[in-house]
């Protein structure tokens, strides 16, 4: 994996979506994702070479733990994301793919695609997460890990092949309850100091337990493979030792982009495929 590559790949995508970067409409079919994130909802476009062309997040609480928890407001926030990305773009978009956490199967896997559908996109795939991220990283051998805000998803790649994936219900929304608890605020109150740069620091040993834990779920399933190396990405794992944690726990070396939020959206937007 080279990351020093998909760092800047994930960069070009991160300026669209603050508008630091100016939006050049693009020729040819558009790649669309449509991450449904417990924390967050994403939406990202990437041209035929697979350049990002758009992008446009919007913080949301309309899915837990990988189920769709408010299927109104998820259709909302998507079309609001796809009207404001087409204004950009200057067309429409009428297809995507979206993601799940692994294991996630029948009716589960159905609502998320669903919700693409209702926001008025033909729904043509759906990937696990850590599978997509997997794709924007290059890994081909070695453990992808996806931090959500509700679970901790595992995918294990050997030769370029998923050949393993599990889901653990394990992550951000976690760190800001033991957050809200530690400091005694409301969840909303614990949610806002987690994300609080000025207190990254403080609030990490406030919630490395959490960490260990998501760490020693990783553990158990690739004990039984020969994994040598482990890469994290998600919302939940932006804290600076994240993976320093996981190294300590795990005996295991671990990379971590430098936007990790970003990566799963990328990569399911790469797995737009007819």
């Amino acid at each position: 994996m080279d990351l020093i590559k998909a760092n800047e790949y994930i960069a070009s995508f991160a300026k669209l979506i603050n508008l630091q970067q100016e939006i050049i409409k693009p020729k040819g079919d558009l790649k669309v994702g449509v991450d449904l994130g417990t924390a967050n909802i994403v939406l990202s476009v990437l041209d035929e070479n697979d350049h990002p062309v758009a992008g446009a997040l919007y913080p949301a609480s309309v899915v837990k733990d990988g189920l769709v928890v408010d299927y109104v407001g998820a259709v909302r926030i998507v079309k609001q994301l796809k009207h404001q990305v087409e204004s950009y773009l200057g067309t429409r978009l009428s297809y995507a793919a979206t993601a799940v956490p692994p294991g996630t199967i029948g009716g589960n896997a159905k609502a998320i695609c669903n919700v693409v559908e209702s926001a008025d996109m033909e729904c043509i795939n759906v990937i696990d997460e850590p599978t997509a991220a997997s794709s924007v990283l290059g890994v081909t051998d070695g453990a992808v890990v996806d931090v959500g805000g509700g679970t901790t998803g595992i995918s294990i790649l050997r030769d370029g092949q998923v050949i393993y994936t599990a889901d653990e219900a394990t992550g951000g929304t976690h760190m800001s309850l033991v957050v809200a608890g530690n400091y005694k605020v409301p969840f909303d109150e614990g949610e806002k100091l987690k994300k609080d740069p000025s207190m990254q620091g403080e609030i990490f040993t406030v919630v490395k337990p959490v960490v260990e834990k998501m760490a020693s779920i990783v553990k158990r399933h690739i004990a039984n493979y020969d994994v040598k190396q482990i890469y994290v990405v998600g919302g939940a794992c932006c804290f600076k030792e994240f993976e320093n944690v996981f190294y300590k726990e795990i005996g295991v070396p671990t990379l971590k982009p430098d936007q990790p939020l970003l990566v799963t959206p990328l990569g399911i937007a790469l797995n737009c495929k007819k």
